[in-house]
């Protein structure tokens, strides 16, 4: 079915972004792939072109983008590029909001012109050893000391963690007998004292995109890089994770039609008893199972994405939406890869990356459990 979600300025958008990435990107992901990072300076390039600071206002450098159909666009052609952002999607989709929601003004001049240029990447330290999913087990403490906080812990599986300057930081800084409470936000800035970015750690999938151990050993912050109020940083956590979750969701989707492309593409050359590997009954009914699942993900997504940006996506519904695209999305990939035979077990052949990249997609923004664990909720169970 023909998508109806797309104006005329998305559609455009959407060639410029594909030139760019089949040109710039897609040939050198085999060997940013192998690097396990990209080069920070083409993060540069990603400014340059308006995608590092796509959604920030105009007045500080950025696109002024509120519609996030344009960063559906990247999203996807990204996917079906086969192609790699690294550590931008974090940086837009993640890291940015709490910047344009969060700080107050003298905050967004000091940093957005730098974080839409590219110059300056964001990241965000939620997860710990301890603490994943379970954001009220933060243990990373921040104690007051005059106009500075003194922060210490680890944080752990931090992605674009390697490339960042600027690290949203959720930690305790005061006791609470609510376990939500007494959480905050501190922006620690590349090459604080104290502030360590441990080894990048080597990933199953999404190779290209840096993932880091970052320790915080008495950093002094400055109380001027806190975002937000002080105490009040769990309903800024949560507040996102409406954004994050769709962000997943748009990728899986785009990443298992990006499967069934080099799927078909692959069927109709291989041949196998004198017969392409498609002419058989099973690989056209292995493809359609595929092809109809897809067609009702996008479904779902393309109407998430216009209730979001009505904002009348709710944090239930967004939920509903990620496990059901990111559960499909791991059974069309791996139906894909199958139909590659042996060959699709090969690193030369796309496929197996996207095999490996989309099983991040269940454990991402929250594991498909954690998505049940809020319907259930929503259904008052």
């Amino acid at each position: 079915m023909e998508r109806t979600i797309f104006e005329q300025d998305h559609d455009d958008f959407r060639k410029t972004i594909r030139k760019f990435l089949e040109t710039e990107v897609a040939p050198n992901v085999p060997a940013w792939e192998e690097a396990g990072i990209l080069p920070k300076d083409i993060y540069l390039r990603f400014g340059d072109l308006g995608l590092a600071g796509l959604n920030v206002p105009e007045e500080y450098g950025g696109g002024g983008v509120s519609d996030f159909r344009f960063n559906a666009v990247v999203i996807e052609e990204t996917a079906l590029t086969l192609s790699t952002l690294g550590g931008l999607g974090l940086h837009t989709n993640v890291a940015t909001p709490y910047y344009l929601h969060c700080a107050n003004e003298e905050q967004k001049q000091r940093w957005l012109p730098d974080i839409a240029a590219g110059r300056k990447m964001c990241s965000i330290a939620m997860t710990e050893p301890g603490a994943g999913s379970d954001l009220s087990g933060i243990k990373t403490t921040a104690v007051r000391e005059g106009d500075h906080w003194i922060l210490n812990g680890a944080k752990t599986f931090i992605t674009g963690g390697i490339n960042a300057d600027l690290v949203i930081v959720a930690c305790r800084t005061s006791k609470s007998d609510d376990r939500r409470g007494g959480l905050s936000l501190l922006v620690v800035e590349d090459g604080m004292p104290g502030f360590t970015k441990g080894r990048k750690l080597d990933k199953l999938g999404c190779r290209s995109t840096d993932t880091a151990e970052l320790s915080f050993e008495d950093v002094r912050v400055p109380h001027a890089n806190m975002l937000g109020e002080e105490g009040k940083g769990f309903s800024y956590l949560t507040f996102n994770l409406v954004q994050e979750r769709l962000t997943q969701s748009v990728s899986a989707v785009a990443t298992a039609q990006a499967a069934l492309n080099l799927a078909i593409s692959y069927v109709k050359e291989r041949k196998v008893f004198g017969r392409t590997v498609a002419s058989f009954q099973n690989t056209k009914f292995v493809l359609s199972d595929c092809a109809a699942e897809i067609e009702a993900g996008q479904a779902l997504v393309d109407k998430a994405m216009l209730a979001y940006n009505d904002d009348t996506l709710s944090v239930a519904d967004v939920a509903k939406v990620k496990l059901f695209v990111t559960e499909m999305a791991g059974r069309v990939v791996d139906k894909c890869l199958q139909m590659h035979g042996g060959y699709g077990y090969m690193l030369e052949y796309p496929i197996a990356r996207l095999y490996a990249d989309i099983r991040l997609a269940r454990i991402a923004a929250g594991s498909s459990e954690i998505m049940k664990t809020v319907i259930a909720k929503s259904l008052a169970l």
